[in-house]
C-alpha cells in the first residue's frame, strides 16, 4: 500500500455482486436517449468541463448521439467480463472463465445495442485513428488519459483488422489482467456500484450560506466504481481498471482524478478514508496507487465544489466556450465547434431536476 499522498507503480513483480448488462454509456445504441436524473457531477463529466466546457454542454445539457469508437466498446467489453468474473466465487475465477466470457458479453452488448456492430465494423473509426501510427491506437478514458487499442502499448490494431482482430485484442487485455493480481485472492466487496451523495457540510465548512448561485443546487456527486476491496485489515481498496496508456510520472496525480472522486464519495457516505486508490492499467501490466487522507479529500471537496459553481454558472448565463486542445481530434462534435468553423445549435437552457442525464462511468 502507499504512504498516504504518495503515488506508487507496481507490477506483476511486486502485487500486492452482481451481474447486470454492460452499462456503460460509450456502448449505448446510437441514437438512444439515455435515462435522466438530478443534475450531478461525476469524473467523466468534470473532466469534460475542465478539458473544454462547450464538450459537457453537448454531453450534458444538449445530450448529443455519441456513437462510440472501437477502443471504447472495448474497455466497455473487458469491464463487462470483469465484472461477471467476480460474479463468481473466487476459486472460479480462473483465465480460462474469463476467456469464456468474452463472446457471451459481446453478445449481450450487441444485443442491448442494435445497430452498433455494423457501426463499429462497416466503415473505419475515423475518430479513433492517430494518423501518426497509422491505426486505431487511440480514444479518451472517463478520467482524461488515452487509451490503446491493444495489449501491450507500441502495437496498434491497424485500422482494417476488422471485427476478428478488435475481439482478439478484448481477449488480450483480458488475459493481461491476470498478470496484475489474482482474482482468486481478492475478497470484493462492491463491483461495477453505483455511488451518490450530495457533499455535506462536513466536507464543505466554507461554502456560503442562501441560494446556490446558479442552477442545480448543491454538489451531488454520482458515478460507478468499478471495484470495492476488502483489505486483510478490514480496511478499503477503491480499484479501477484502465485499457489506456499509464501516464507518465507528471501526470500521475491527474490520472488519480477519478479515484479521489469516488474516494470522497465514499468519506461522505461512510465517514471513513479508503486505505488505497489503486488503477490497473492493462495494457501495460503495471498501476498506480495511491493513499488519501481526509484533509486532502476535503481540499478536493473544495475543488470540485469550485468547479460545479462554474458549471452552474455557465449553466445560468448559457456560456459554454469552446477550448482548443489536442484532445479535439477525438472528439464527435467538431462539426458543431466554432474553432473547427462549426455551429452550435441554440442553448436549451439548463435541464430540470429530473432531466440530468446519468454518468458513463465511474
Amino acid at each position: 500500500m502507499a504512504e498516504p499522498g504518495v503515488c506508487t507503480t507496481g507490477s506483476p513483480a511486486a502485487p500486492r455482486t452482481r451481474v447486470p448488462a454492460p452499462r456503460r454509456d460509450a456502448a449505448a445504441a446510437p441514437g438512444q436517449p439515455r435515462p435522466r436524473r438530478r443534475p450531478a457531477l461525476s469524473p467523466s463529466r468534470a473532466v469534460d468541463f475542465r478539458t473544454c466546457p462547450l464538450l459537457y454542454r453537448y454531453r450534458a445539457i444538449d445530450r448529443l448521439p455519441e456513437l462510440p469508437g472501437r477502443p471504447q466498446v472495448r474497455g466497455t467489453l473487458v469491464h463487462a467480463v470483469l465484472e461477471r468474473l467476480f460474479a463468481l466465487p473466487a476459486a472460479e475465477r480462473t483465465r480460462e472463465a474469463a476467456a469464456a466470457m468474452v463472446g457471451p458479453a459481446w453478445v449481450d452488448l450487441v444485443i442491448s445495442s442494435p445497430g452498433l456492430a455494423d457501426a463499429l465494423f462497416a466503415t473505419p473509426d475515423p475518430a479513433s485513428v492517430d494518423p501518426a501510427a497509422g491505426g486505431e491506437p487511440l480514444a479518451r478514458e472517463p478520467d482524461g488519459s488515452e487509451q490503446v487499442a491493444e495489449q501491450g502499448q507500441d502495437r496498434p490494431v491497424p485500422a482494417d483488422a476488422g471485427f476478428a482482430g478488435w475481439l482478439a485484442s478484448v481477449h488480450d487485455l483480458v488475459e493481461a489482467y491476470f498478470a496484475l493480481e489474482d482474482p482468486t485472492a481478492v475478497e470484493a466487496e462492491s463491483v461495477e456500484l453505483l455511488v451518490e451523495t450530495e457533499l455535506g457540510a462536513a466536507l464543505l465548512p466554507c461554502r456560503e450560506t442562501g441560494p446556490a448561485p446558479g442552477p442545480g443546487g448543491g454538489l451531488l456527486l454520482r458515478g460507478f466504481v468499478d471495484r470495492i476491496d476488502v483489505l486483510p485489515g478490514g480496511g478499503l481498496r477503491v480499484v479501477d481498471y484502465k485499457t489506456g496508456r499509464i501516464p507518465h510520472e507528471s501526470g500521475e496525480a491527474a490520472a488519480m482524478f477519478q479515484l479521489k472522486f469516488y474516494a470522497l464519495a465514499l468519506l461522505q457516505l461512510r465517514g471513513t478514508v479508503p486505505d488505497e486508490l489503486r488503477l490497473l492499467y492493462l495494457p501495460a501490466g503495471q498501476w498506480l496507487s495511491y493513499s488519501p487522507d481526509a484533509d486532502e479529500l476535503r481540499r478536493f471537496a473544495r475543488v470540485l465544489d469550485a468547479l460545479w459553481t462554474a458549471i452552474r454558472t455557465a449553466g445560468r448565463e448559457g456560456d459554454f466556450p469552446p477550448r482548443r486542445s489536442g484532445m479535439c481530434r477525438f472528439c464527435r462534435h467538431r462539426e458543431r465547434c466554432p474553432e473547427w468553423g462549426g455551429t452550435p445549435p441554440p442553448y436549451p437552457g439548463w435541464p430540470s431536476t429530473d432531466e440530468e442525464p446519468l454518468p458513463d462511468d465511474g
